[in-house]
């Protein structure tokens, strides 16, 4: 029988698409698995002037579309309640305290505390400073505070607001929100290393290249001033594509817990081939899409100015220094109006000595479909044959990352010093390109990016695996 967390869970933002979208879907499903059952509440704040009940019909129009159970709606959703908030106003923080321990009295929380910022991150230190003045954190339960990126704009911005935040919370106590790692593939790619026989041929001696592509089919729609403030190199490589990364290229940890895991993905990211304008040049691509039938340009969407060279494509190729992956090229891409939306990793085994059959090759399927298949050479008319070996029931990412929170398992969260190696590497292509003028827009929608993003792999003997 599973055995439920007790736990307040308090989202700052609770009105906002995020919450509705992500977080309220989540919590149900948590809900349903009893996770959550009896001895829980969400209270749901922002400055907009909701009653109990407006809120909890926004809920369950969020979770409409997974249960057709009546009387399991209205059970969870009594466990919802609203409270306007002004995040710079003290006195909304004592009434946040009073409404907080009448709640945990009356479900019995035993004083466990979660706060969910789903804000924008320059509300992040104002938030955190308060729940600590105002004493809204608890000294015999937990508290954790949960945070969705963007993690800082830069290396010296990130490191100003992990030194914000963890003037109020410990480090285990910060779970950083990357919503990748809560796939069910993405965690599962440990498992296939380690678990089987295939970590003997995980190395340079027999992988020719890896191939990692986050492919959106979308514009930047209604995220554009985002968007434009951050672009893909900041908003997918710095985070989703490097964090993937490292665990395709991390060392077998010491042990199977979350100190050896974040340590083993740490070092990875801090061995990244450093930079210098001429590699930059040579071997990271931009791109900007413009405009098609039905499609307007991105310079053309009215959020966005007429001369933004913000990037909605990146294509690079990244080398590791350390013995396992010498001379290894990891490839990479991402971008908006693309030709298809998947997550995929392809590992593109070298050729057998004196064999002329094409290259053995594992391809990674995170979405839309969560399967594993494998191109192996058997006698046939057609000697590559991409064969099927498993496929994975598609969880929700968001539940599968509240659960672990509950539990303060930190193993699918990235680190402070995870952060850290990243931004070091990512900051010196975008101060690069922001000293030299790209030729935009360079990529048609709905194809996979700019010509140069092809010559990328072209000059090296190789081409994208689709």
């Amino acid at each position: 029988m599973t055995t439920e967390t007790p736990v307040l869970l308090t989202i700052f933002g609770g009105t906002g698409d995020l919450a509705q979208r992500k977080l309220y879907p989540a919590i149900f499903r948590l809900f349903q698995k009893h996770q959550l059952q009896q001895h829980f509440a969400v209270i749901g704040t922002a400055r907009r002037d909701w009653s109990h009940e407006y809120y909890r019909q926004v809920v369950r129009t969020a979770i409409a579309s997974l249960t057709n159970d009546a009387a399991e709606i209205t059970n969870f959703t009594s466990h919802f309640y609203y409270q306007s908030h002004d995040v710079n106003d003290v006195a909304h923080y004592q009434t946040l305290k009073s409404l907080s321990q009448r709640l945990d009295q009356q479900y019995r929380l035993r004083h466990n505390r979660l706060f969910y910022l789903a804000m924008a991150p320059n509300f992040f230190e104002t938030i955190a400073q308060h729940l600590k003045s105002e004493q809204l954190l608890t000294t015999d339960g937990f508290n954790r505070l949960i945070i969705e990126k963007p993690f800082g704009h830069n290396y010296s911005s990130a490191e100003k607001l992990n030194k914000a935040l963890t003037a109020t919370f410990r480090t285990d106590q910060i779970f950083r929100i990357d919503h990748y790692l809560g796939k069910s593939m993405i965690q599962n790619i440990t498992n296939l290393r380690f678990n089987n026989q295939l970590e003997a041929l995980w190395n340079h001696h027999f992988i020719d290249n890896i191939q990692i592509t986050l492919s959106e089919q979308l514009g930047v729609a209604d995220r554009a001033i985002y968007y434009d403030q951050s672009g893909a190199l900041r908003d997918m490589v710095q985070n989703h594509i490097l964090q993937i990364l490292s665990l395709l290229a991390m060392e077998q940890p010491a042990f199977n817990n979350h100190q050896s895991i974040t340590i083993a993905k740490q070092t990875v990211l801090e061995q990244l081939h450093p930079l210098t304008a001429h590699t930059i040049s040579q071997n990271f691509i931009r791109g900007q899409y413009a405009g098609a039938e039905h499609v307007k340009a991105y310079r053309q969407n009215n959020q966005i100015s007429a001369d933004s060279n913000n990037d909605s494509f990146v294509a690079g190729k990244i080398t590791i220094d350390n013995p396992r992956w010498q001379g290894v090229p990891f490839y990479i891409r991402t971008g908006k109006e693309l030709a298809a939306k998947y997550t995929r990793i392809n590992v593109q085994f070298r050729t057998p000595a004196g064999s002329t059959a094409p290259a053995n090759r594992l391809t990674i399927n995170v979405e839309p479909e969560a399967t594993i298949t494998s191109a192996l050479n058997i006698q046939s008319e057609r000697p590559t044959v991409l064969k099927p070996v498993s496929a994975f029931a598609q969880n929700d990412a968001y539940a599968n990352l509240l659960q672990a929170i509950l539990h303060g398992d930190a193993t699918h969260f990235t680190t402070w010093e995870e952060l850290a190696a990243a931004w070091k590497f990512i900051d010196p292509i975008q101060a690069y390109w922001d000293t030299h003028e790209p030729e935009f827009p360079n990529y048609q929608p709905q194809t996979m990016g700019p010509q140069a993003a092809t010559d990328l792999l072209t000059r090296d003997g190789r081409t994208w695996l689709d």
